[in-house]
């Protein structure tokens, strides 16, 4: 049955028991494995609380880097009816549709020779498509605009430091405050892949600043620690919506971190391999490119790591879950490959990695190893669907600025 719940924005984390952040990996074409998983997640809550619930209504911060960024922005932006613009659902078909187009598949003998050749002097793709889906889909919205708390990262290549468009930033720098287009665009645009992009942004003073970006993953492929430090800092600074929570208490931080697969181990490169590659191995080798594939997974693993041992050691290894896939093999681990076989596998890795056993990183080893009864990936997201919408409900109950009592709230219908 149906719990009635306002379609307020969710109330600070002042008001509740946890933090609660979504983080969206990074990973091309394969964000089609983390739009079925985020599905199934929002399909829960709305058997709590009714067909309109969204996933911006129940985290304090979603977080995406790369394709990870894109589909933050698409389940925070608000619509003509200041709701999301996209739920969960939406976002499969939509890599579905625009995928082949983003990352058109050249065809005849020679290739893989062509695309090698172009990766010699430009990247495989001119991200013109891109740009002008993604501006089409988020017009003129700025950061400040989100419905949810959004962070996403980027890499600055003139200034050679990491650039993080968060919304808690913007209040203090300003300049920060872009489209969310040129977010997504400029978080997306991994090298070898999509051209580095450039763009300015005037704050009300008339300040300008100029970003020259590439692909967040450069800085954090997985970006939930990214995320978690960004509401540490808030801490720090004694932001009012998280009183009376203290810089190191993990304990209240619920994380849902969800990644986009990754190769099975030995399966792609060896050191044998390795050890005969000049430049051009490392940037080009078997139709992909090593050096990519190497920082991203690396980002994913090193995260996932760092997370799993704070939180084991402060004995709240249940309020982090990791969703990933990681015995991805040929053209299932590529970034760009969109055809529709390849994009309906992806479909299908995502429905069997719900079913798959919930996995935690094993301290010792590094590596990802099922959780003793811990039951499948399915039911852990409905178990944290649960608290969600339990923790919403806490928020609304104790804050001065909602209506008290469910009744009284609009409902999701």
């Amino acid at each position: 049955m149906e719990r009635a719940s306002s379609l307020l924005k969710i109330q600070p984390p002042t008001y509740g028991n946890l933090i609660t952040i979504l983080s969206i990996d990074g990973g091309g074409i394969r964000g089609i494995i983390s739009a079925t998983i985020l599905t199934y997640l929002e399909s829960q809550l709305q058997e709590l609380d009714g067909e309109d619930a969204r996933l911006a209504d129940y985290f304090d911060v979603i977080s995406g880097t790369s394709t990870g960024g894109l589909v933050t922005a698409m389940l925070a932006a608000p619509n003509e009816n200041n709701r999301p613009l996209f739920a969960a659902k939406d976002i499969k078909p939509f890599y579905l549709e625009h995928g082949p187009k983003i990352f058109p598949q050249k065809r005849g003998m020679f290739r893989s020779l062509r695309n090698t050749l172009k990766l010699l002097v430009g990247p495989k793709y001119n991200g013109k498509y891109l740009y002008k889906v993604i501006k089409e889909k988020l017009g003129e919205t700025r950061l400040h605009q989100t419905l949810a708390h959004v962070v996403i990262p980027t890499f600055d290549v003139k200034q050679m430091q990491p650039t993080i468009f968060s919304t808690y930033e913007v209040k203090k720098s300003h300049c920060l405050d872009a489209r969310l287009s040129d977010i997504c665009i400029s978080t997306s645009a991994a090298p070898t892949y999509l051209p580095a992009y450039q763009f300015e942004n005037q704050d009300e003073e008339g300040n300008v600043r100029e970003f020259n970006l590439i692909d967040g993953g450069v800085a954090a492929n997985n970006p939930a620690l990214v995320a978690i430090s960004q509401v540490t800092k808030q801490v720090f600074d004694e932001n009012p919506d998280f009183f009376p929570i203290k810089a190191m208490d993990f304990g209240r931080f619920l994380v849902i971190s969800i990644g986009t697969g990754s190769a099975k181990v030995e399966q792609k490169y060896t050191s044998k391999m390795a050890a005969k590659w000049g430049v051009l191995g490392w940037l080009l080798h078997g139709g992909s490119t090593p050096l990519v594939d190497v920082f991203t997974q690396a980002s994913d693993d090193m995260v996932d790591f760092h997370i799993s041992v704070v939180f084991q050691a402060l004995h709240s290894e249940d309020n982090y879950l990791r969703i990933q896939e990681d015995s991805l093999t040929g053209t299932d681990s590529s970034v760009d490959v969109s055809t529709k076989e390849n994009m309906d596998r992806l479909v299908e890795i995502g429905d069997n990695l719900l079913k798959k056993p919930v996995s935690r990183v094993n301290l010792e080893t590094g590596l990802s190893e099922p959780v003793k009864n811990g039951g499948t990936n399915e039911e852990a997201l409905k178990k944290f669907a649960k608290i969600l919408s339990n923790e919403r409900r806490l928020r609304e109950l104790k804050s001065p600025h909602t209506n008290k009592g469910f009744g009284i709230s609009p409902q999701f219908n």
